[in-house]
């Protein structure tokens, strides 16, 4: 019996437990954890790995090879023969053996140098890659972390807006009721706290949508619910964008990763051209057969340096030394496109935080302004000087001034965030 009582009371138990607290979160905090758990960042670290290992290849030419060989061979007749095929030494017998061969490379006349540079500068080129994804990690949880600051003051001012809009219609009805109003004014009150509802309604949903979007910046898979701090304001801003256009093209990482392809890719040109140079190389070759035909030695020993010198290949060579070095021009040209865009990002960026930064006095300037014109409709109103639809409009005012004033102090951050990004300020 005691034991159906556990399973009767377990579940409701469960039901009953309080959920977790929200957890209280920094900006600094947010992009630690970002930094640590976002998938993007973690993938481009990994491909940064992975172009480190190029370098190594390529350079591994430069060193002997050395490979053994051992072979055993059974041959039903001593007569037996190879007649199809490439050329090779037809006659077949029973023996066993083993070898050993080592080859150098001498001189390809820079090729394989130039080539392990080329490719050193690709890997650092992928480097500014991961940089630039860390940057743009961080650029994404700012804004996402401004959004959701900005959509929880949206959602106070409309849980504000519900209880004072009820008071007036609760106002009304009280006043209706005493024959001192009609029942219109009680109809416009009940529209206007409606309107406050919905308004209220909107402001949740998009509250919990910006939730969700940070915790997506955050690289977490599920949603999660944070208390947010709220930063300090930054201050003004410089009078004019040129030295952030000139921090901007020495800090970015897309202008370093430019550069780096451009040596990469006259790196690589110089390799092609070496092409039409002859590759020296030497070669050595050991090693015995226990078993064996009798008129063959026991063991043998061989040395070699090998020339090879390009001739003719259908001008094969030159339309490789052609194609790298128009791609050596390409890539030239595509710096100097990535270093305007850098430009005009940064001018785009600061136009956009200055002129959030004069929406946050302008705001503050509405909303005194919509405040003191609410004091003046709400008293017009109790002494009857004036209609309900006076202090409907006097209300909404205020309502859109609250609201303004705090999209405008969050996006001011979220663009100084975005101006950061793009001179490369945030790291």
């Amino acid at each position: 019996m005691r034991r159906w009582i556990w399973l009767a009371v377990f579940p409701a138990v469960l039901m009953g437990a309080p959920a977790d607290p929200p957890r209280r979160l920094t900006l600094r905090e947010a992009e630690e954890r970002a930094l640590k758990n976002h998938p993007l960042l973690q993938s481009a670290k990994a491909l940064e790995k992975a172009s480190l290992e190029v370098p190594k290849e390529v350079r591994s030419r430069l060193f002997p090879t050395v490979e053994s060989n051992v072979t055993g061979a059974l041959v039903n007749d001593d007569t037996a023969r190879i007649f199809a095929g490439a050329l090779n030494s037809p006659s077949l017998f029973n023996h066993v053996g083993a070898g050993l061969s080592v080859s150098q490379l001498i001189t390809d006349f820079g090729r394989t140098r130039n080539l392990t540079a080329s490719a050193q500068f690709q890997a650092q080129a992928q480097g500014e890659v991961t940089n630039t994804t860390h940057a743009g990690v961080l650029l994404q949880v700012d804004r996402s972390y401004y959004t959701t600051l900005r959509s929880q003051a949206v959602l106070r001012v409309a849980q504000q807006t519900v209880k004072a809009r009820q008071l007036v219609a609760d106002q009304a009805s009280t006043l209706a009721q005493s024959k001192l109003r009609s029942e219109l004014d009680v109809t416009f009150a009940k529209v206007n706290l409606e309107e406050a509802l919905l308004l209220l309604s909107n402001a949740e949903n998009e509250e919990r949508a910006a939730m969700a979007e940070l915790s997506t910046a955050l690289g977490e898979s599920g949603p999660s619910e944070f208390t947010l701090q709220e930063d300090e304001i930054p201050g003004e801003l410089p009078p004019d964008s040129a030295p952030l256009i000139s921090e901007a093209l020495n800090q970015r990482p897309e202008a370093r990763q430019a550069k780096l392809q451009i040596q990469a890719a006259e790196r690589f040109a110089r390799a092609e051209r070496a092409l039409r140079y002859p590759t020296l190389s030497a070669g050595a070759n050991a090693g015995g057969a226990p078993v064996r035909p009798e008129r063959f030695t026991p063991g043998w020993a061989a040395a070699a340096v090998n020339v090879q010198i390009p001739i003719f290949n259908g001008g094969l060579f030159t339309a490789r030394r052609t194609e790298a070095e128009l791609r050596m021009e390409a890539a030239r040209q595509q710096g100097r496109d990535i270093e305007n865009r850098i430009a005009r990002d940064v001018r785009v960026a600061y136009l956009s935080a200055v002129n959030a930064y004069k929406r946050l006095q302008l705001t503050a300037q509405l909303l005194d302004q919509a405040g003191q014109s609410l004091k003046l409709a709400q008293a017009r109103y109790e002494l009857g000087l004036s209609s309900i639809v006076e202090l409907s409009q006097a209300q909404l005012n205020v309502t859109r001034a609250q609201i303004a004033q705090a999209s405008a102090k969050f996006d001011y951050q979220a663009e100084r965030a975005s101006l950061n990004y793009q001179t490369g300020a945030l790291k």
